[in-house]
């Protein structure tokens, strides 16, 4: 549906725009920008030859704004294995993950020699309870180098082939920030690498041409629409990936919006290039700032904490802690660099330590609240609560993950116990300082649905049904401001988006029924029924 002038009305009209609820009558959608809002009748006396939408008792809502998640993440899956356990794949032991690959070897004709490639490993849903190793896998696959991402993307565990294409035996040593598991007895990779251990085994994946890469583009933004997302993000970007969405722009094959957050590892290549400019708009696709990466994840026991883990480390470490994969001082240095340039920041820090560092590294750049940089703390899982204090004096702005407390919600009682695990994803406490958060899925981590976040941040309801810290609960709009009005200000976009308000673009979801009506037990069965991007319908259900 595109139109000149239109006026929707006839079901419940949620802003975001405010600090609580307000509803509209109608909105008025004219040349790609939001003409209106207010009541029905204004609006037909105002826009006389307007074209008038009904809702039929539907609910319109801001569109979703896609707070973290790596969207050229699902080009790559495309090729790939689901091995995650319900709800996000099938597998329900070791021996599902074996045949779902053997499957795809089967169906798919994969030659010997060529990779197979799983994604959503994660061994706390298999039956077994136990991490799978090259010993599963070598006597099924003895001519394929097999990879499987962990669920975490943190990590990832290879068979005999793998390890071998990638250059890694017994006498590989581990190196700094990794994990290298060895089999019990002996110097032999188990096939679980974590973190820097795994970039040659990434590094030997094969990964298509351009021109597919492009190709499959328009698809990925397909789910995301689908799921009522007019703005996406990918989260970690290298220069090549950075060069494919300006290609994706100027040939018009954007048609959400795309932040990407350039990646720490190649700052050198992009600060200050002419060839990567940052911060507006070209196409539906801008460079928003650099991400770096402070630590792992708490599920993978890569989080780097400031008192150990209750359980061993993934290499069977005692005491363990987990590592920052960028020692302090260098980070520092590098966040001073990037924020002196006039850049905004995003780091990935989920253990308390790694946010130590990372607001650490914001205070030496002497940088405030006042200074309104609005560094963005990625995932902030396991923080303590005293540091929300130096988020608030430093200006930081913390995005959530609350789909961890269910998704591994059990997990973190077990590797952190009751107490650190019930402060995961704080959106309540963080609030509650005047900070602005944001919610997000770190898709493919988690599914893109914004239903089962908004019921994650509602409820926090773990796999087994326990409530993971009910203090931390909030409700229903603030659970959507987090997807929204919170979101878009974080990226320094709340005058163009995250809300319906005179002026901003007309990004816009039709859901099947009101969030807010639908309440905590009701809320993911709500759906999208249409996805309008600056007046445009880009999804229809």
């Amino acid at each position: 549906m595109a139109a000149d002038v239109v006026v929707f009305t006839g079901g419940p009209i949620l802003t975001l725009d405010g600090p609580a609820p307000t509803y509209a009558e109608a909105v008025v959608v004219e040349g790609g920008l939001i003409g209106f809002v207010g009541e029905a009748d204004e609006a037909r006396r105002r826009f006389p030859g307007a074209a008038i939408r009904d809702l039929h008792g539907h609910a319109l809502l801001p569109g979703f704004v896609d707070a973290h998640s790596h969207l050229l993440g699902g080009i790559d899956l495309v090729q790939q294995v689901n091995v995650a356990g319900a709800p996000m794949g099938p597998c329900r032991d070791i021996g599902d993950v074996v045949a779902a690959l053997a499957r795809h070897r089967d169906e798919a004709a994969v030659p010997a020699g060529q990779w197979i490639v799983g994604w959503g490993y994660d061994p706390d849903t298999l039956a077994e309870r136990r991490p799978i190793t090259r010993l599963d896998l070598d006597d099924a696959f003895p001519a394929h180098p097999v990879l499987l991402h962990h669920v975490s993307w943190h990590g990832a565990v290879l068979n005999g082939v793998g390890l071998a294409r990638a250059g890694i035996g017994a006498g590989t040593p581990t190196p700094a920030g990794g994990v290298i598991a060895r089999l019990p007895g002996s110097d032999e990779p188990s096939g679980l690498l974590m973190e820097a251990a795994m970039l040659p085994a990434l590094a030997a994946l094969p990964r298509p041409d351009l021109d597919e890469r492009l190709a499959r583009l328009d698809a990925v933004q397909r789910m995301y629409a689908a799921q009522g997302y007019t703005h996406a993000q990918d989260g970690l970007t290298g220069t090549d990936d950075l060069r494919l969405l300006q290609r994706a722009a100027r040939e018009g094959r954007l048609f959400l919006d795309v932040v990407a957050l350039a990646s720490f590892a190649e700052t050198d290549a992009w600060l200050g290039s002419p060839d990567f400019p940052i911060g507006g708009y070209d196409g539906h696709f801008r460079i928003a700032g650099m991400k770096a990466l402070a630590d792992g994840s708490p599920q993978g026991r890569t989080a780097y904490l400031t008192e150990p883990y209750l359980t061993e480390g993934p290499g069977g470490q005692h005491a363990w802690r987990g590592e920052p994969i960028v020692p302090a001082d260098q980070l520092a240095a590098l966040v001073a660099r990037v924020l002196s340039a006039g850049v905004q920041v995003f780091v990935h820090a989920n253990g308390d330590a790694a946010v130590d560092d990372v607001l650490a590294a914001v205070r030496g750049a002497g940088v405030s609240a006042a200074d309104d940089r609005r560094t963005v703390m990625i995932h902030s899982q396991v923080q303590r609560p005293d540091q929300l204090e130096d988020y608030v004096r430093l200006g930081i702005c913390p995005s959530y993950f609350s789909n961890h407390c269910f998704f591994w919600g059990d997990v973190h009682r077990t590797n952190l116990g009751p107490e650190r695990a019930e402060g995961i994803s704080p959106l309540r406490s963080a609030a509650a300082a005047g900070l602005r958060v944001s919610n997000h899925c770190d898709f493919p981590v988690t599914p893109l649905d914004p239903f089962h976040q908004l019921w994650t941040a509602m409820a926090r309801t773990t796999r087994s049904g326990l409530v993971l810290g009910p203090h931390e609960r909030i409700d229903g709009y603030a659970a959507l401001q987090a997807l929204t009005s919170g979101a878009a200000y974080q990226v320094f976009e709340e005058d163009r988006k995250g809300r319906i308000a005179p002026g901003l673009l007309a990004d816009l979801v039709v859901l099947s029924a009101d969030p807010l009506a639908a309440g905590v037990d009701a809320i993911r069965d709500v759906t999208v029924l249409e996805t309008i991007k600056e007046g445009v319908t880009v999804h229809t259900a």
